[in-house]
């Protein structure tokens, strides 16, 4: 496979460890494995992996903690955990400090395999904006963050780009010259009435009636030029951990 997905399987058990393994790497992955918290902890300062599987009961630095130390240093890897038995408490701890899932033992395997082979194209955000410069500059900081990052300045091709490949969001401008951004999010919405849009403008004011509008057909959110970077990030990310809780069998309202 192609830049090739690599994973981090942590748990105490030496046996469990090497059959997550086994059959990762039998399916395509790149494995990393640790048998301890601490152990993980010292891989991660030479590489990062795309996906972390983490038990939470080790000995030593458990789950939770391995977890919290990790999201402090690599924050947007995603972490799924792993339990025989997890407390209420420890699933809300978990949640809270970033980890996407927790899965009860034994893991569903196939499920984990459905959640990889995803990973990497669920990464892909489309830009619609008529301003090239605007366009340029936002698509140069998401690939920063390592997003795939399409745009297009031609409203009228959105749906050629959305038909071609699978977008995780898109960011709509609600001025394009003559047409308004909602005509554009109503056809969207016809043809994927589920799809993940953040609409955007420079002009607030003016744009009240169709912000509303947005809203209305769903827009998941409303930015304002010049936007914060950040605050955009978080929304991406908090639909990108939406869409992969639901995939790992949680029932997450988008």
């Amino acid at each position: 496979m192609n830049d090739q997905t690599k994973v981090l399987v942590v748990d105490d058990d030496v046996r469990m460890t090497k059959t997550i393994c086994d059959i990762l790497q039998i399916k395509g992955y790149g494995v990393m494995d640790a048998n301890s918290g601490e152990e993980a902890l010292e891989k991660l300062q030479s590489s990062v992996p795309d996906c972390i599987l983490m038990d939470i009961k080790m000995e030593g630095i458990d789950g939770i903690e391995t977890l919290k130390i990790i999201r402090d240093k690599v924050p947007d890897v995603p972490i799924i955990l792993m339990s025989g038995y997890v407390t209420e408490e420890q699933v809300s701890d978990a949640k809270y400090h970033g980890a996407y899932v927790v899965m009860s033992k034994p893991v569903d395997i196939q499920v984990i395999l459905s959640f990889l082979s995803i990973l990497q194209k669920e990464k892909k955000i489309l830009i619609l904006d008529d301003d090239a410069e605007f366009c340029r500059t936002l698509k140069d900081i998401l690939q920063l963050r390592n997003y795939k990052v399409e745009t297009e300045v031609n409203p009228e091709n959105i749906l050629y780009y959305m038909e071609n490949e699978y977008k995780l969001v898109v960011l709509l401008d609600l001025r394009l010259g003559d047409i308004n951004g909602t005509d554009i999010l109503r056809k969207i919405r016809r043809k994927y009435p589920t799809k993940p849009v953040i609409i955007f403008t420079g002009y607030k004011e003016e744009m009240v009636e169709s912000i509303a509008k947005g809203f209305q057909m769903g827009a998941y959110a409303c930015l304002y030029k010049p936007f914060n970077v950040d605050e955009l990030i978080r929304y991406i990310e908090e639909i990108n951990r939406k869409k992969f809780q639901h995939l790992l069998g949680e029932r997450i309202e988008m």
